[in-house]
C-alpha cells in the first residue's frame, strides 16, 4: 500500500473514534460536547489525567472498548507517518527532484560539465567564493561524492541537450566542459553553442591538435592542463632567471619585468581602452588596481581612470613593435541590448577584431572620437540619440572620415537606406538571424 494512502486512512480511523467517543459520552454521560470531545482525547492518547466526571457502568464499559481501539487507531497513525517519513528520506528520486527543483530557480549561474580532477577543482573554488553553479556527471563514485559534499548535480550526458537544458543552460551564464575526452567536450561545446548563442564556453582539451576545433565548434577558450603546467614551470624559470640578471646589472631583463604605471596626467592613459593602453605602453596590462580592489586580466574594452594603478608586462621598444605581426582591427559597437553586445564581441573576436562596446549613441561617440577605431557597427535605435545621429557628429569631425561606419537595423526601407547615406554611413547592414552574416560584411568592407 502507497504510504501516502496508509496516512489518510490512519487519519480517517482516528478522526473517526474521536467522533464516535464524543458522541458516546454525550449520549451515555449526558457531557456537554466540549467535555465528551475531552474526555476522549485524554482516554486514547492514554495521559492518564483521571475522569472529569464519575462514569456510570455503561460509561465504564463504553471507555474501555474506546481505549482498546482508539489507542489502537494513534498506534497505526504514528506507524504510517514514520514509515511515510524513512521512505522520504530513503528514496533517490525524492532527493532527485529536490534537487531539480533546486536547479531551476538559478539563474547566470556556472555549469561544470565533468568532475574530474579539474572539475572537482572548478566546482570547490565556485563554492568557496559563493558562486551558483552545477555539475554533470555519470560516474556513480562523483555523484556520491557531489551528495556528500552538498553541491547542484545532475546526473547524466553532458553531451545531450535534455542533459543541458535541465542544468539549466538557457539562464546560465557559462559552460565549462572538462569530461574526460576530447570529442565529448568538442560534442558539448557544439551542443551547448546551439543551446544558448551567448553563453561563456570554456572548454579542456588533451591534444593541441584538437584546440582548434573546438574553438570552431564555439568554445570561447580552451586550456589545456598539461600546457599550462608546463607554461608555469617555464615562466617560475624565466622569472628566477630575470632576477639573477637583474641582480647582476643587466639592462636587457629590466624592459620586460612587471612593474606598475600610474594613470595620471603625465602617462596620458586616461579615458582609453586596455587594448589602446596596451599599445601605448608597448607591452600587456595584466593586472589593474581600483580604489583599492585589485582586477586580474581586465578585459580590453575597460576603460582607464585617473588613479588607477596598472601591472605592466612584456614592456618592447618601439623597433621591437614595429616588427610584431599587424595589430588586429579595432572595432566600436554601440547597442543598447546586452545580449547583442555578448553575442557580436564573441564572434568578432572570434574573427581576429578587437571590439570595444558601448551601450547608447553618446557613449559611443565619445569611444569612437577616442580610440579611432578601424570600424563602427551602430544600431539605429539607440535610447538617447539615434544612430544615425552619431555617425552624422562622427562625420563632422575630421578624423572621423577615415573610419568605416555600418549602421545595424532591422529597416529595410529604401528611405532609411537614402537618410543613412546621407549621414555619411558606408554600409546599411541589415539585421539577420544568422549572426556571421553581419561578421562577413563588415569583414569585406574592411
Amino acid at each position: 500500500m502507497d504510504s501516502r494512502r496508509r496516512i489518510w486512512i490512519a487519519l480517517a480511523v482516528t478522526l473517526f473514534f474521536l467522533g464516535v467517543g464524543t458522541v458516546g459520552y454525550v449520549k451515555i454521560e449526558h457531557f456537554p460536547p466540549l467535555d465528551a470531545f475531552y474526555m476522549t482525547v485524554i482516554t486514547i492518547s492514554t495521559v492518564g489525567y483521571g475522569e472529569i466526571h464519575p462514569l456510570s457502568e455503561a460509561g465504564r464499559v463504553f471507555t474501555i472498548f474506546l481505549i482498546l481501539f482508539g489507542v489502537g487507531s494513534l498506534a497505526f497513525a504514528a506507524h504510517a507517518f514514520t514509515e511515510s517519513m524513512i521512505e522520504r528520506a530513503s528514496n533517490p528520486n525524492l532527493r532527485k527532484k529536490s534537487m531539480e527543483r533546486k536547479i531551476m530557480k538559478l539563474h547566470g549561474h556556472y555549469i561544470i560539465c565533468g568532475h574530474g580532477r579539474v572539475g572537482a577543482a572548478s566546482a570547490d573554488h565556485f563554492h568557496n567564493v559563493g558562486a551558483d553553479f552545477v555539475v554533470i556527471d555519470r560516474s556513480e563514485e562523483h555523484l556520491k561524492i557531489l551528495a556528500e559534499q552538498g553541491y547542484n548535480y545532475l546526473a547524466g550526458d553532458a553531451t545531450r541537450e535534455e542533459t543541458l537544458l535541465q542544468a539549466g543552460i538557457k539562464k546560465a551564464g557559462a559552460l565549462i566542459a572538462v569530461l574526460d575526452s576530447d570529442p565529448d567536450n568538442l560534442c558539448t561545446v557544439l551542443t551547448a553553442r546551439e543551446l544558448n548563442p551567448t553563453l561563456h564556453i570554456v572548454a579542456r582539451t588533451e591534444v593541441a591538435s584538437s584546440e582548434s576545433r573546438i574553438l570552431r565548434a564555439g568554445a570561447d577558450s580552451v586550456i589545456s592542463p598539461y600546457a599550462s603546467a608546463g607554461r608555469r614551470v617555464a615562466d617560475r624559470i624565466l622569472m628566477k632567471t630575470m632576477e639573477d640578471k637583474i641582480r647582476d646589472g643587466r639592462d636587457d631583463a629590466i624592459g620586460n619585468a612587471p612593474h606598475w604605471v600610474m594613470v595620471n596626467e603625465k602617462s596620458g592613459l586616461a579615458s582609453h581602452a586596455v587594448t589602446t593602453a596596451n599599445q601605448i605602453l608597448n607591452g600587456m596590462i595584466v593586472g589593474m588596481r581600483r580604489e583599492g580592489k585589485d582586477i586580474l586580466m581586465p578585459t580590453q574594452d575597460v576603460r582607464l581612470q585617473m588613479g588607477d594603478e596598472l601591472l605592466v608586462c612584456g614592456e618592447q621598444s618601439s623597433a621591437m613593435v614595429m616588427a610584431k605581426r599587424e595589430q588586429p582591427k579595432k572595432i566600436v559597437l554601440i547597442d543598447d541590448n546586452p545580449v547583442i553586445r555578448r553575442l557580436y564581441t564573441r564572434l568578432f573576436q572570434k574573427a581576429g577584431f578587437n571590439i570595444i562596446t558601448a551601450v547608447n549613441g553618446r557613449e559611443g561617440y565619445e569611444m569612437i572620437m577616442a580610440e579611432m577605431p578601424d570600424a563602427a557597427v551602430v544600431d539605429f535605435m539607440l535610447p538617447d540619440i539615434s544612430g544615425l545621429e552619431v555617425c552624422r557628429q562622427v562625420r563632422a569631425q575630421e578624423l572621423g572620415r577615415g573610419i568605416k561606419l555600418f549602421l545595424f537595423t532591422a529597416d529595410n526601407q529604401d528611405e532609411t537606406r537614402k537618410k543613412a547615406l546621407e549621414a555619411g554611413v558606408d554600409t546599411v547592414v541589415i539585421k539577420s538571424p544568422e549572426a556571421q552574416e553581419i561578421i562577413a560584411i563588415v569583414k569585406n568592407g574592411l
